[in-house]
């Protein structure tokens, strides 16, 4: 007998949106992303297989309308970079930056992180590393360890302001992970700013955070 394919969009707007597979018979509802799951996929960089190779991309208008309509900045995020790497839509770099730029506008994490690399790395963007410090300063504040270790390297290498030298190693000095080589990269960066400031600035660093 041969399989059949239906996909049914239940509802379009709102956390409780499900998309109904039926496939050979059986039912299944996928469904749509919570905030939080999206915070944890970005985090691990496993939301676009997510959408394409697990949910094979039956969410892609609720991804749309969640971004455009809803405004949600997880949706922005993953709508900009499902867009800027041809994920389940036709690739449209422009947009997709535009659409995490509109995410990072609204202080989420992932896309200021993403963003300050991309702009230190001159990935789908021009280069452009005082534009790079910007994102990587603001997810750096916000406890993102991958944009506190950039950042290091950046202000190591003798780029951006000695005035972000204290904060730098303040964020890293705070930081808190399981990973041994992550506490080894961190150690590391910390080494190299310190030797850069006078040793009253590395104390008043260590200070707590507010």
């Amino acid at each position: 007998m041969r399989q059949f394919f239906i996909v049914v969009a239940l509802t379009v707007f709102g956390s409780g949106s499900v998309v109904a597979q039926e496939q050979g018979g059986e039912l299944e509802a996928v469904q749509l992303y919570s905030d939080a799951e999206l915070v944890d996929m970005f985090a691990n960089n496993t939301h676009l297989n997510r959408v394409e190779k697990q949910d094979r991309c039956q969410l892609v208008q609720d991804i749309e309308a969640q971004a455009d309509i809803e405004q949600r900045p997880t949706y922005q995020f993953l709508y900009g970079d499902m867009l800027a790497w041809g994920i389940c839509y036709e690739q449209d770099e422009a947009l997709g930056i535009l659409y995490m730029e509109k995410a990072a506008q609204q202080g989420l994490i992932a896309a200021l992180e993403q963003l300050g690399r991309y702009y230190h790395q001159g990935t789908l963007v021009q280069k452009d590393v005082d534009r790079a410090i910007l994102y990587l300063r603001e997810a750096a504040s916000l406890g993102n360890i991958p944009a506190q270790l950039r950042l290091a390297d950046i202000l190591v290498a003798g780029q951006g302001s000695p005035y972000d030298f204290k904060n730098a190693y303040r964020w890293l000095h705070h930081a808190v992970t399981a990973d041994e080589s992550t506490h080894q990269a961190i150690a590391k960066r910390m080494n190299q700013l310190a030797q850069l400031m006078p040793p009253s600035v590395i104390e008043n660093a260590k200070s707590p955070l507010n």
